[in-house]
Protein backbone atom coordinates (compact mmCIF):
# COMPACT_ATOMS: atom_id res chain seq x y z
CA UNK A 1 0.00 0.00 0.00
CA UNK A 2 2.71 2.48 1.00
CA UNK A 3 4.45 2.25 -2.37
CA UNK A 4 1.35 3.59 -4.17
CA UNK A 5 1.21 6.89 -2.32
CA UNK A 6 3.49 9.88 -1.81
CA UNK A 7 5.73 8.80 -4.67
CA UNK A 8 7.59 12.13 -4.67
CA UNK A 9 8.74 11.41 -1.11
CA UNK A 10 11.69 9.24 -0.23
CA UNK A 11 10.92 6.16 1.86
CA UNK A 12 11.98 7.77 5.13
CA UNK A 13 10.44 8.26 8.57
CA UNK A 14 8.37 11.42 7.77
CA UNK A 15 6.66 9.73 4.82
CA UNK A 16 5.85 6.73 7.00
CA UNK A 17 4.57 9.02 9.77
CA UNK A 18 2.12 10.60 7.31
CA UNK A 19 0.94 7.24 5.99
CA UNK A 20 0.53 5.83 9.51
CA UNK A 21 -1.35 8.89 10.73
CA UNK A 22 -3.78 8.92 7.80
CA UNK A 23 -4.35 5.19 8.16
CA UNK A 24 -5.09 5.58 11.88
CA UNK A 25 -7.56 8.46 11.62
CA UNK A 26 -9.46 6.89 8.70
CA UNK A 27 -9.82 3.43 10.26
CA UNK A 28 -13.41 3.31 11.48
CA UNK A 29 -12.63 0.37 13.73
CA UNK A 30 -9.57 1.90 15.32
CA UNK A 31 -9.19 3.97 18.51
CA UNK A 32 -7.83 7.04 16.67
CA UNK A 33 -10.64 7.29 14.11
CA UNK A 34 -11.64 10.84 13.17
CA UNK A 35 -14.86 11.45 11.20
CA UNK A 36 -14.38 13.22 7.85
CA UNK A 37 -15.90 16.51 9.01
CA UNK A 38 -13.15 16.78 11.63
CA UNK A 39 -10.26 15.92 9.31
CA UNK A 40 -8.99 19.48 8.94
CA UNK A 41 -5.49 20.08 7.56
CA UNK A 42 -3.86 23.52 7.54
CA UNK A 43 -0.78 24.56 5.57
CA UNK A 44 1.35 27.64 5.69
CA UNK A 45 2.18 28.85 2.18
CA UNK A 46 5.56 30.64 2.00
CA UNK A 47 8.33 28.14 2.64
CA UNK A 48 5.85 25.30 3.20
CA UNK A 49 4.02 24.94 -0.12
CA UNK A 50 6.33 27.04 -2.27
CA UNK A 51 9.69 28.80 -2.22
CA UNK A 52 10.17 31.85 0.02
CA UNK A 53 13.78 32.79 -0.70
CA UNK A 54 15.42 35.18 -1.46
CA UNK A 55 12.13 36.85 -0.52
CA UNK A 56 8.42 36.10 -0.39
CA UNK A 57 6.89 35.86 -3.85
CA UNK A 58 4.12 38.31 -2.98
CA UNK A 59 6.76 40.69 -1.69
CA UNK A 60 8.53 40.51 -5.05
CA UNK A 61 5.21 41.36 -6.72
CA UNK A 62 4.70 44.39 -4.49
CA UNK A 63 8.30 45.57 -4.70
CA UNK A 64 8.14 45.64 -8.47
CA UNK A 65 5.28 48.11 -8.12
CA UNK A 66 7.31 50.19 -5.66
CA UNK A 67 10.18 50.17 -8.17
CA UNK A 68 7.85 51.60 -10.80
CA UNK A 69 6.95 54.40 -8.40
CA UNK A 70 10.67 55.05 -7.80
CA UNK A 71 11.21 55.16 -11.55
CA UNK A 72 8.56 57.85 -11.85
CA UNK A 73 9.65 59.76 -8.72
CA UNK A 74 13.45 59.85 -8.18
CA UNK A 75 13.03 61.29 -4.67
CA UNK A 76 11.68 57.92 -3.54
CA UNK A 77 14.93 56.17 -4.46
CA UNK A 78 16.55 57.25 -1.20
CA UNK A 79 13.62 56.17 0.98
CA UNK A 80 12.88 52.63 2.14
CA UNK A 81 11.33 50.40 0.95
CA UNK A 82 11.43 52.14 -2.46
CA UNK A 83 15.23 52.26 -2.25
CA UNK A 84 15.53 48.48 -1.83
CA UNK A 85 12.96 47.89 -4.55
CA UNK A 86 14.74 50.23 -6.95
CA UNK A 87 18.20 48.76 -6.24
CA UNK A 88 16.92 45.16 -6.07
CA UNK A 89 18.51 44.90 -2.65
CA UNK A 90 17.37 41.36 -1.81
CA UNK A 91 19.70 41.27 1.19
CA UNK A 92 17.93 44.16 2.94
CA UNK A 93 14.55 42.71 2.11
CA UNK A 94 15.48 39.27 3.37
CA UNK A 95 16.84 40.69 6.60
CA UNK A 96 13.58 42.56 7.19
CA UNK A 97 11.67 39.26 7.23
CA UNK A 98 14.35 37.47 9.25
CA UNK A 99 14.36 40.20 11.92
CA UNK A 100 10.55 40.11 11.97
CA UNK A 101 10.59 36.42 12.90
CA UNK A 102 13.23 37.16 15.53
CA UNK A 103 11.02 39.80 17.14
CA UNK A 104 12.48 43.00 15.63
CA UNK A 105 9.81 44.80 13.59
CA UNK A 106 11.45 48.21 13.12
CA UNK A 107 12.30 47.74 9.42
CA UNK A 108 9.23 45.57 8.90
CA UNK A 109 6.98 48.51 9.78
CA UNK A 110 8.89 50.73 7.36
CA UNK A 111 8.45 48.18 4.58
CA UNK A 112 4.82 47.64 5.46
CA UNK A 113 4.06 51.34 5.24
CA UNK A 114 5.26 51.47 1.66
CA UNK A 115 3.45 48.30 0.71
CA UNK A 116 0.16 49.41 2.23
CA UNK A 117 0.27 52.57 0.14
CA UNK A 118 -0.12 50.35 -2.93
CA UNK A 119 -3.44 48.98 -1.69
CA UNK A 120 -5.41 52.17 -1.48
CA UNK A 121 -8.46 52.05 -3.72
CA UNK A 122 -7.67 48.76 -5.47
CA UNK A 123 -10.68 46.56 -6.37
CA UNK A 124 -10.23 43.09 -4.89
CA UNK A 125 -10.95 41.40 -8.23
CA UNK A 126 -8.13 43.43 -9.77
CA UNK A 127 -5.73 42.23 -7.08
CA UNK A 128 -6.65 38.60 -7.76
CA UNK A 129 -6.31 38.99 -11.53
CA UNK A 130 -2.90 40.66 -11.15
CA UNK A 131 -1.75 37.85 -8.85
CA UNK A 132 -2.77 35.20 -11.38
CA UNK A 133 -0.90 36.99 -14.16
CA UNK A 134 2.22 37.54 -12.04
CA UNK A 135 2.46 33.98 -10.74
CA UNK A 136 1.91 32.59 -14.21
CA UNK A 137 4.56 34.67 -15.95
CA UNK A 138 7.13 36.19 -13.56
CA UNK A 139 10.29 34.21 -12.89
CA UNK A 140 12.17 33.47 -9.68
CA UNK A 141 15.25 35.74 -9.51
CA UNK A 142 17.81 32.97 -8.84
CA UNK A 143 16.16 29.66 -9.74
CA UNK A 144 15.06 31.08 -13.11
CA UNK A 145 11.78 29.19 -13.23
CA UNK A 146 8.28 30.61 -13.27
CA UNK A 147 6.84 31.31 -9.87
CA UNK A 148 4.00 28.90 -10.57
CA UNK A 149 6.67 26.19 -10.84
CA UNK A 150 8.22 27.07 -7.46
CA UNK A 151 5.70 24.90 -5.61
CA UNK A 152 7.01 21.85 -3.78
CA UNK A 153 5.92 18.72 -5.65
CA UNK A 154 5.89 16.48 -2.54
CA UNK A 155 3.65 18.95 -0.66
CA UNK A 156 1.29 19.22 -3.61
CA UNK A 157 1.10 15.43 -3.66
CA UNK A 158 0.38 15.47 0.07
CA UNK A 159 -2.58 17.81 -0.46
CA UNK A 160 -4.08 15.39 -3.00
CA UNK A 161 -3.41 12.37 -0.77
CA UNK A 162 -5.19 13.99 2.15
CA UNK A 163 -8.18 14.93 -0.02
CA UNK A 164 -8.46 11.34 -1.19
CA UNK A 165 -8.69 10.31 2.46
CA UNK A 166 -11.48 12.67 3.43
CA UNK A 167 -9.44 15.65 4.66
CA UNK A 168 -10.36 19.27 3.99
CA UNK A 169 -7.28 21.36 3.25
CA UNK A 170 -6.86 25.03 4.11
CA UNK A 171 -4.05 27.48 3.40
CA UNK A 172 -3.27 29.55 6.50
CA UNK A 173 -0.62 32.07 5.57
CA UNK A 174 0.82 35.40 6.61
CA UNK A 175 0.52 36.38 2.95
CA UNK A 176 -2.32 38.46 1.61
CA UNK A 177 -5.61 36.62 1.29
CA UNK A 178 -6.72 38.52 -1.82
CA UNK A 179 -3.38 37.82 -3.51
CA UNK A 180 -3.49 34.08 -2.74
CA UNK A 181 -7.11 33.76 -3.85
CA UNK A 182 -5.91 34.62 -7.32
CA UNK A 183 -4.05 31.31 -7.76
CA UNK A 184 -4.69 28.93 -4.83
CA UNK A 185 -7.23 26.77 -6.66
CA UNK A 186 -5.18 26.60 -9.85
CA UNK A 187 -1.84 25.84 -8.16
CA UNK A 188 -2.87 23.85 -5.11
CA UNK A 189 -6.44 22.74 -5.71
CA UNK A 190 -7.50 24.70 -2.61
CA UNK A 191 -10.65 26.74 -3.36
CA UNK A 192 -10.79 30.43 -2.50
CA UNK A 193 -13.11 29.98 0.47
CA UNK A 194 -10.41 27.87 2.14
CA UNK A 195 -7.69 30.51 1.88
CA UNK A 196 -6.96 32.21 5.20
CA UNK A 197 -4.47 35.06 5.15
CA UNK A 198 -3.63 38.59 6.17
CA UNK A 199 -6.09 41.24 5.05
CA UNK A 200 -6.27 44.96 4.61
CA UNK A 201 -9.40 46.93 5.43
CA UNK A 202 -12.12 47.23 2.78
CA UNK A 203 -14.82 49.64 1.78
CA UNK A 204 -17.77 49.21 -0.56
CA UNK A 205 -18.20 51.56 -3.51
CA UNK A 206 -21.72 51.70 -4.91
CA UNK A 207 -22.23 51.84 -8.65
CA UNK A 208 -24.90 51.16 -11.26
CA UNK A 209 -23.41 47.73 -12.02
CA UNK A 210 -23.64 46.42 -8.46
CA UNK A 211 -20.68 48.09 -6.82
CA UNK A 212 -17.29 46.71 -5.83
CA UNK A 213 -15.10 46.00 -2.83
CA UNK A 214 -12.04 48.24 -2.64
CA UNK A 215 -8.94 47.81 -0.54
CA UNK A 216 -7.80 50.47 1.91
CA UNK A 217 -4.26 51.31 2.96
CA UNK A 218 -4.92 49.93 6.43
CA UNK A 219 -4.15 46.56 7.97
CA UNK A 220 -7.12 44.55 9.18
CA UNK A 221 -5.85 41.09 10.19
CA UNK A 222 -2.26 39.86 10.38
CA UNK A 223 -2.45 36.10 9.97
CA UNK A 224 0.86 35.22 11.57
CA UNK A 225 2.08 33.87 14.90
CA UNK A 226 -0.78 33.79 17.43
CA UNK A 227 -3.05 35.25 14.77
CA UNK A 228 -3.09 31.92 12.94
CA UNK A 229 -4.97 29.88 15.58
CA UNK A 230 -7.40 32.79 16.02
CA UNK A 231 -8.13 32.92 12.31
CA UNK A 232 -8.41 29.13 12.09
CA UNK A 233 -11.02 29.13 14.83
CA UNK A 234 -12.80 32.17 13.39
CA UNK A 235 -13.06 30.76 9.88
CA UNK A 236 -13.17 26.99 10.39
CA UNK A 237 -14.49 26.62 13.92
CA UNK A 238 -12.41 23.49 14.53
CA UNK A 239 -8.89 22.59 15.56
CA UNK A 240 -6.94 21.05 12.70
CA UNK A 241 -5.60 17.55 13.14
CA UNK A 242 -2.76 18.12 10.70
CA UNK A 243 -0.69 21.30 10.46
CA UNK A 244 2.37 22.07 8.34
CA UNK A 245 4.68 25.07 8.56
CA UNK A 246 8.32 26.11 8.37
CA UNK A 247 8.96 29.25 10.42
CA UNK A 248 8.60 30.68 13.91
CA UNK A 249 5.37 32.34 12.79
CA UNK A 250 3.86 28.89 12.32
CA UNK A 251 4.64 27.66 15.83
CA UNK A 252 1.27 28.64 17.41
CA UNK A 253 -0.60 26.98 14.54
CA UNK A 254 1.26 23.70 14.90
CA UNK A 255 0.87 23.76 18.66
CA UNK A 256 -2.87 24.45 18.28
CA UNK A 257 -3.40 21.37 16.11
CA UNK A 258 -5.16 18.63 18.01
CA UNK A 259 -4.99 20.38 21.39
CA UNK A 260 -4.08 17.83 24.04
CA UNK A 261 -5.22 14.99 21.80
CA UNK A 262 -2.69 12.56 20.36
CA UNK A 263 -4.68 12.59 17.12
CA UNK A 264 -2.61 15.29 15.42
CA UNK A 265 0.30 15.34 13.00
CA UNK A 266 2.55 18.39 13.02
CA UNK A 267 4.96 18.77 10.08
CA UNK A 268 7.91 21.15 10.09
CA UNK A 269 9.47 21.67 6.66
CA UNK A 270 13.24 22.08 7.14
CA UNK A 271 15.11 23.92 4.41
CA UNK A 272 18.42 22.08 4.25
CA UNK A 273 18.92 21.52 0.52
CA UNK A 274 21.25 24.16 -0.97
CA UNK A 275 21.63 22.19 -4.19
CA UNK A 276 17.98 21.98 -5.18
CA UNK A 277 16.55 24.92 -3.20
CA UNK A 278 18.07 26.78 -0.21
CA UNK A 279 19.53 25.94 3.19
CA UNK A 280 18.58 28.08 6.20
CA UNK A 281 17.15 27.92 9.69
CA UNK A 282 17.20 31.65 10.42
CA UNK A 283 13.68 32.66 11.37
CA UNK A 284 12.87 29.07 12.31
CA UNK A 285 15.06 28.63 15.38
CA UNK A 286 12.22 28.58 17.91
CA UNK A 287 9.92 26.23 16.02
CA UNK A 288 12.82 23.88 15.27
CA UNK A 289 13.62 23.59 18.97
CA UNK A 290 9.95 23.00 19.73
CA UNK A 291 9.71 20.32 17.06
CA UNK A 292 12.78 18.54 18.41
CA UNK A 293 11.62 18.77 22.03
CA UNK A 294 8.02 17.73 21.36
CA UNK A 295 8.90 15.09 18.76
CA UNK A 296 6.99 16.65 15.91
CA UNK A 297 7.70 15.37 12.41
CA UNK A 298 10.59 17.27 10.83
CA UNK A 299 10.57 17.02 7.05
CA UNK A 300 14.04 17.40 5.57
CA UNK A 301 13.88 18.70 2.03
CA UNK A 302 17.26 17.11 1.33
CA UNK A 303 16.53 13.69 2.80
CA UNK A 304 12.77 13.31 2.44
CA UNK A 305 11.83 15.01 -0.84
CA UNK A 306 12.54 12.83 -3.88
CA UNK A 307 11.73 15.83 -6.05
CA UNK A 308 11.49 19.46 -4.95
CA UNK A 309 9.88 21.27 -7.88
CA UNK A 310 7.47 19.83 -10.47
CA UNK A 311 9.77 20.53 -13.43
Amino acid sequence: MATNFLTFWNDTAPRQAILDFVAAVTDETGPQYVPPEERIAVFDNDGTLWCEKPMYIQLDYLLRQLAVQAEENPALREKQPWKAAWEKDFRWLGEVITKHYQGDDHDFKIMLGGILSLSDGLPVEQVEAAAREFIGNARHPTLDIRYRDCIYQPMLELLRYLEENGFTNYIVSGGGRDFMRGFADDLYGVPRQRVIGSTVAYHFAESADGGEILQKAELDVVDDGPGKPIQIWSVIGRRPILAAGNSNGDLPMLAFAGGDSSRALRLLVLHDDPEREFAYTTGAETILRAAQTQHWTIVSMKADFKNVFPI
